[in-house]
């Protein structure tokens, strides 16, 4: 079903699996986006001899009021599900993602310590109490709202999702986040972090604390001066593609 709601609907925002080598990179899409918006970035790695997965999480290309009857454990089984495929065809996954997708791939990499390393862009680690309180209160209630015009993605032609953040999910994002947080002892992977200077969307304090917090031994932190929240398809997005692929054959050499 096509909603009303779904901007660049002519997109392709299914998922997709493009077999290359024997390292695989498992791609997760962010909070009402679509695959569409890790399409880059994965054109960028299997060009590369990765293999390269991108599940559409639930509730994503339909409507918002279908993404308003999932659940955050809904997210994770579908990755946990795309991981597990990527691993039967590959000898090493990172696990990779964007915003929200950056959360669901930290809690994907706490579930599973075989896996290589993790990238997170722009990752939706933090997410004010008082916003939670209130959008806590408002979901019974107000079913979705609309994002602001000058949203990062509202007039990017290759970004396909909601023009609205439907409520009930939200709170199902911060249940995430809190999960998440309480794991990220439990992650030994390299981590690597990159955020946009101009972000406007996410806490900038996120990236900072999820290498505060991680186990891990090797872990990078990297900002881009030009880039606002959807950093893999704006205008360094290859600068973002070609800091993951370096931090991938570094950690696998």
């Amino acid at each position: 079903m096509t909603s009303q709601f779904l901007r660049n609907p002519h997109l392709d925002g299914d998922a997709f699996f493009w077999q290359a080598g024997t390292t695989g990179a498992l791609l997760i899409h962010g909070f009402t986006a679509t695959t569409a918006e890790v399409r880059l970035l994965g054109e960028y790695l299997h060009a590369r001899g990765y293999t390269v997965s991108a599940p559409l999480l639930p509730g994503h290309n339909t409507s918002p009021d279908e993404m308003n009857r999932c659940k955050w454990l809904d997210w994770t089984r579908t990755v946990n599900d795309a991981y597990a495929q990527l691993a039967t065809q590959c000898e090493r996954v990172f696990i990779c993602g964007e915003s929200m997708g950056a959360i669901l791939a930290l809690y994907c990499a706490s579930e599973h310590p075989e896996a290589i390393g993790v990238c997170a862009y722009a990752p939706a680690l933090l997410m004010p109490a008082s916003r939670a309180i209130q959008v806590r209160l408002l979901a019974p209630f107000v079913p979705y709202a609309k994002k602001p015009v000058r949203a990062p993605n509202a007039t990017d032609p290759r970004w396909k999702g909601y023009s609205v953040n439907p409520l009930r999910a939200v709170v199902q994002l911060n249940k995430l986040q809190l999960e998440t947080r309480r794991r990220l002892s439990r992650i030994h992977q390299p981590v690597l972090v990159v955020q946009g200077r101009l972000d406007q969307t996410i806490d900038p304090r996120g990236g900072p604390v999820i290498l505060a917090e991680v186990s891990s031994t090797i872990k990078e932190m990297h900002w881009l001066e030009k880039s606002t929240h959807c950093i893999i398809l704006d205008q360094e997005w290859e600068h973002a593609a070609e800091l993951a692929y370096k931090f991938m054959e570094r950690v696998t050499q």
